[in-house]
């Protein structure tokens, strides 16, 4: 009823704008067009603050589950971290198959600090403080391909803590580098031997456990070995996932620590849905094959995965099933990036490099299947985080171009470029 009342003055408003510029020759005087215009006024006011006043009033900060549902819209969040999960979920249209299944991508893009490992932080991180393991002043340590590391540095600015985030030093790590400084973090960068991958990551996480066995004031996750990994996924990925999709037939998913196969996996599993892993096609450790240099950055670590051999205790690392797990199936790295390049140009879906594998799969997946069938696959993160990957060469080679250092800033006043006139430089 207010909302009528309010559309109803907003006319009579118009009509008494246009009186009140009328002539004294028309048919009311000055006095009575002047009293008309304020009583409607008073009128309008009072309609205001009724639908003012009808309004929810939101006070207190909304609970935990109530946030998570809502991704903050309906009041606020006490810290970032309350604004974790909840991410939206979307479908293919121009890359999937046609008269295949229905393909969704879970976009864990959207959480706060760009990535899927959010939520594994923030479980992390929260159950080490109900257990006493991580107090106030004490440094938050883990050596992480780069998403865990700004969930965790995210996570500990957030709620106190100091962060030291060891890395591998190569340049697809500078997007993560510069985020993680911009939370707080320290920085340690380690080497890389490329014919020896498998011992690359075995130092890279030595040298964390190192550092922690060092000093009394620090905390690591452990994100390849704790159970509080996979708990944030089953607790929370998986269903999400099963709710927003009506129900999966197929979930595909990288395995970087193994913690969202292991958690929104199982979870997906004993609602019947087929579970298969993704892997890069030049580092195949979790079927027993040898850890390669590849491009598909976040998963493909080359070392068995200990919460991967958590689904079967004492399983061979083989092709084929284990566990809970369909499949473990592989993706290289052009076709994951020839396919993210896809999403972007074709569906409008900025995404990285194993979101890119990870789709592929989903698409050939669901070009096996009947139309009514639904495969869901995890978009981990935002391709804006890999500027200095490969995959944006081409662009990053025609904005040289483009805008050149230093720059021309004393004129002419003209057209400069057009990049549809851009020829890029012919490939080695």
């Amino acid at each position: 009823g207010t909302l009528k009342v309010l559309a109803v003055l907003r006319t009579r408003s118009t009509a008494a704008a246009r009186t009140a510029t009328l002539p004294n020759s028309c048919c009311c005087s000055s006095n009575s067009r002047l009293a008309f215009t304020n009583s409607h006024r008073m009128l309008l006011r009072r309609a205001h603050a009724a639908a003012r006043a009808a309004r929810p009033r939101v006070t207190a900060a909304v609970p935990r589950a109530a946030a998570n549902t809502a991704r903050g819209f309906a009041g606020y969040a006490d810290d970032v971290s309350e604004l974790i999960g909840a991410t939206p979920m979307v479908k293919l249209n121009r890359v999937a198959p046609e008269g295949g299944a229905k393909v969704l991508l879970k976009l864990e893009m959207q959480n706060p600090g760009g990535s899927i490992k959010d939520r594994i932080a923030k479980s992390m991180i929260e159950e080490a403080e109900k257990r006493g393991e991580l107090k106030p002043g004490m440094t938050i340590v883990e050596a992480t391909s780069g998403n865990t590391g700004i969930g965790l540095a995210m996570v500990a600015a957030a709620k106190g803590y100091k962060s030291l985030i060891i890395m591998l030093q190569v340049p697809s790590m500078a997007e993560r580098y510069m985020t993680c400084k911009k939370f707080g973090s320290e920085i340690h960068l380690v080497g890389v031997d490329q014919e020896d991958m498998g011992g690359t990551f075995k130092h890279l996480l030595g040298y964390a456990a190192d550092l922690v066995a060092a000093n009394d004031d620090y905390w690591a996750p452990s994100q390849l070995e704790t159970l509080d990994n996979p708990k944030a996924h089953y607790e929370t990925t998986g269903p999400e996932i099963w709710d927003q999709s009506g129900g999966c037939d197929v979930f595909v998913a990288g395995a970087g620590t193994g913690g969202t196969i292991r958690g929104a996996g199982r979870y997906l599993s004993e609602k019947g849905s087929k579970v298969v892993c993704v892997e890069p096609t030049e580092s195949r450790a979790l079927v027993g094959q040898p850890g390669g240099i590849h491009g598909i950055v976040g998963i493909g670590a080359g070392i068995e995965l200990e919460l991967i051999e958590g689904i079967a205790p004492g399983a061979p690392w083989q092709e084929g099933p284990r566990g809970f797990v369909s499949d473990f199936a592989h993706c290289a790295t052009p076709d994951a990036i020839g396919f993210a390049n896809r999403l972007a140009a074709e569906e409008g879906l900025l995404v990285g490099p194993t979101s890119g594998a990870v789709a592929k799969i989903c698409c050939d997946i669901a070009g096996g299947l009947p139309a009514d069938k639904t495969v869901v696959g995890i978009v981990a993160s935002s391709g804006i985080r890999y500027v200095k990957h490969p995959m944006w060469e081409a662009q990053r080679l025609e904005v040289e171009a483009a805008l050149p250092i230093p720059p021309e800033i004393d004129g002419p006043l003209d057209l400069r470029w057009k990049s549809e006139d851009y020829v890029p430089p012919p490939k080695d």
